[in-house]
């Protein structure tokens, strides 16, 4: 069973973020891209590096992994996956895309999409979802 708690975006966990998630628009639908790997969708976000933060993590794979060239980002919430009684931590971003460029050549990613509602093959059905409601909350406030 999994399960995700949400804290207030300035909330510092005893563990270090991870991972950084960026629900986006760009003309009014939402972004989800397909890593090269998979035939599954996901949310554009991925692994903090050691030598940057989650607000740096969070821009850099919005650039990576959507092409967008212009945006404005912010934080929504800390979030924590607690699963098989291990837990680790994220943070959840909204961006709303004002450009969009190629995806750069060295991307992991093959495809972005732009819909009205999330796709129904995720690749992570448990956890996405979650995230996706929570901005979309976040924006309805």
């Amino acid at each position: 069973m999994i399960k995700i708690d949400f804290y207030e975006p300035a909330f510092q966990p005893e563990g270090r973020i991870l991972f950084s998630v960026i629900v986006t628009r760009f003309n009014e639908k939402w972004l989800f891209v397909r890593h090269r790997k998979r035939v599954t969708w996901e949310i554009p976000g991925g692994h903090v590096e050691e030598s940057e933060t989650p607000d740096e993590a969070a821009s850099r794979e919005l650039i990576e992994e959507t092409g967008a060239s212009e945006f404005t980002i912010e934080s929504v919430a800390v979030y924590s996956v607690m699963e098989d009684g291990k837990t680790g931590y994220g943070k959840l971003y909204y961006a709303d895309v004002k450009k969009m460029n190629s995806i750069p050549d060295s991307s992991e990613i093959g495809e972005v999409i732009q819909l009205d509602k999330m796709p129904a093959k995720l690749t992570h059905p448990l956890i996405q979802p979650v995230l996706f409601r929570k901005v979309v909350e976040y924006l309805g406030k």
